[in-house]
């Protein structure tokens, strides 16, 4: 890369934002995960399709690799610019673009953050229902990028399921118009599905049409203490069976420990070592009773020690909290992620497999663990201590992650739920992936990326 290229982009687009500060590479270069130093040659950011497009074809033209960005919140350095590539920022394109009242569709700008989504949609009296605890800082082009889950995966899916149309702009800088928000569209290959989790490594997404669907009936959430892991999937199936669910996520005593520090209330006055929120519906006395009901069915099986219902929205979000807030308070520690996921049915011997691999391999390690148990998704963190030197505690943890690779692979497990693989997990795409898998993503990345400037180094 030569300074003349780069000049060369400035000339092409006069109007094109260009940030080369060192605090703002640092800041755009990196995303979550906290591990690569960051080191971009600039950071692009366009206000439109054209723009894009155009910085697409310079780069193809002068060998330079693009990292597509949007919020930067992903966890598995999926976002990292860390040997000279251009930063895409989408944050200047941000906008809602339409509404379509008749197919109830929303379309927005890649860079609109989910939570201007969510506004948006609920300004029609609709929603848009994938949802995280990033939703302020996450934007809509990324999640599509990483086909996001979030908490309430159990009743609405993944992004996935939410995205009528997309354009995108592939790797050989061609305008690509996917699906156009038709329901039915049986004409060969869905492309669309190609770019739903690729990363960034086969094109930008620059606009998206966004299903949206009815608002929910009012819910309430519960949270209840568990006294052993066993109970864990009693309790699921007990409240799945009688309960409109809409989330049921899971943390640990660890996990509750960092959050209270972080700010939060502990919400009982003993502690347990499992802990579950759980979101349903509760439009009616007949629905809250029955809540209650299954709460007290619990109890009498020994499957909880306590338990609390939300009576106010006030008291909703402040349960939400222990567990969205988890992340956020592990965060300055720098902890080491894994992101994985089993079917529903295996994750009672899944749990124990996982219980014995990371008491027998982390014996003086601070392991954090919640997740969405309803769909078969688990998050174990692992805290660095202080004492221990970075990279041996990260040499330390992708030795256990190789031991954790093989009992997915018993259980027919993913090594990455909804983060992607990106750096931190390429080492063990061929854990999940069959050969011919790989062989085919090759093959459609060498398609529609032939120089290989999208997102290089990351997913192969």
């Amino acid at each position: 890369m030569n300074p003349s290229s780069l000049a060369a982009l400035r000339h092409r687009l006069p109007e094109l934002k260009l940030l080369t500060e060192p605090a703002d590479l640092e800041h755009y270069g990196r995303d979550w995960t906290r591990r690569w130093t960051p080191a971009p040659l600039a950071i692009a950011q366009p206000a439109s399709v054209e723009e894009v497009q155009t910085i697409v074809c310079w780069a193809n033209e002068h060998g330079v690799a693009l990292v597509p960005s949007g919020g930067r919140t992903g966890l598995s350095g999926g976002a990292v610019a860390a040997h000279g590539e251009l930063v895409v920022s989408l944050d200047r394109m941000n906008r809602v673009l339409g509404f379509d009242a008749i197919d109830r569709t929303l379309t927005v700008q890649p860079g609109l953050a989910l939570e201007a989504v969510h506004n948006a949609a609920r300004e029609h009296g609709l929603i848009y229902p994938v949802d995280f605890g990033a939703r302020g800082s996450c934007q809509i082009g990324g999640n599509i990028a990483t086909n996001a889950g979030g908490i309430r995966v159990i009743r609405y899916g993944n992004t996935r399921n939410w995205i009528a149309g997309i354009k995108v702009i592939t790797g050989t800088g061609e305008l690509l118009d996917l699906n156009r928000g038709l329901i039915k569209n049986a004409t060969g290959y869905d492309l669309r599905h190609l770019f739903i989790g690729s990363e960034g490594t086969l094109g930008i997404v620059v606009e998206a049409t966004l299903a949206l669907t009815d608002t929910p009936p009012p819910s309430q959430v519960m949270l209840l203490a568990i006294p052993h892991m066993d109970a864990l999937m009693q309790v699921f199936g007990a409240c799945r069976a009688r309960l409109s669910l809409s989330a049921f996520e899971f943390f640990t005593d660890r996990a509750l420990h960092h959050v209270a520090a972080h700010g939060a209330q502990k919400p009982f006055a003993e502690s347990s070592p499992y802990y579950v929120v759980t979101e349903f519906d509760a439009a009616g006395e007949a629905q809250q009773s029955e809540a209650l009901s299954v709460f007290e069915h619990c109890l009498e099986n020994g499957w909880v020690s306590d338990g609390v219902i939300s009576q106010s929205e006030a008291q909703a979000r402040s349960l939400w909290r222990l567990r969205e807030g988890i992340t956020e308070s592990l965060a300055p520690h720098k902890p080491y992620k894994n992101d994985i996921s089993v079917r529903i049915a295996v994750v009672p011997a899944f749990l124990h497999a996982m219980q014995d691999l990371l008491t027998r391999e982390y014996p003086h390690f601070d392991v954090v663990w919640f997740g969405h148990i309803g769909d078969g998704n688990l998050h174990i963190n692992i805290v660095k201590p202080a004492e221990v030197d970075y990279a041996v505690f990260i040499a330390e943890c992708e030795r256990v992650t190789d031991l954790m690779c093989e009992v997915l692979a018993r259980h027919g497990g993913s090594i990455s739920a909804e983060h992607g693989i990106g750096l931190v997990k390429k080492p063990y795409l061929a854990s999940a992936r069959s050969a011919a898998d790989i062989a085919l993503m090759r093959g459609i990345r060498a398609v529609l990326d032939p120089n290989g400037i999208m997102n290089p180094g990351k997913l192969f």
